[in-house]
């Protein structure tokens, strides 16, 4: 059992380390890309990792403050379903109506990895595997498409 500090100090070496093995990446449009912090360059349109202690996740959460709003870019994606799925060469799973951890309504659009623990290094290579072409196809998706939405 790990005290939440080491939960925290184990969380950082990750996502450190993550950061470092991210960084001589180059995004889609040939920039520097910050890769722990993607910017969308949208208002409340993310592009977020997780990994925790069961399961590892990558997607896309919308989290405009009216339903109206986040509907609206939310059936942008859903147009955009097909080019997602090609470009990143995964399926994607569609919530359009999310709760996050705060018990806001968002929508997302997310893939998850399970039976993976951040706490267990020898995890890291498998969390690392997955995170990384689904972040980079990402980049690739929106650089074709964000235009769309601005």
């Amino acid at each position: 059992m790990y005290t939440n500090e080491e939960i925290s100090k184990i969380r950082k070496k990750f996502w450190a380390s993550f950061g470092q093995y991210m960084k001589p990446v180059p995004g889609a449009g040939y920039d520097a890309v910050n890769w722990l912090n993607y910017k969308t360059g949208i208002r409340n349109i993310f592009f977020r990792m997780d990994a925790g202690n069961q399961k590892a996740s990558i997607g896309i959460e919308i989290r405009h403050a009216t339903n109206t709003e986040r509907q609206h870019y939310y059936n942008q994606f859903v147009a955009l379903k097909k080019i997602l799925e090609q470009s990143t060469v995964y399926e994607w799973h569609w919530q359009a109506d999310a709760e996050d951890d705060n018990g806001q309504v968002i929508s997302r659009i997310s893939q998850s990895l399970y039976n993976v623990t951040i706490l267990k290094e020898a995890d890291w290579p498998a969390i690392i595997a997955f995170l990384k072409p689904r972040m980079v196809s990402l980049d690739g998706f929106w650089e074709m498409v964000k235009d769309g939405f601005e």
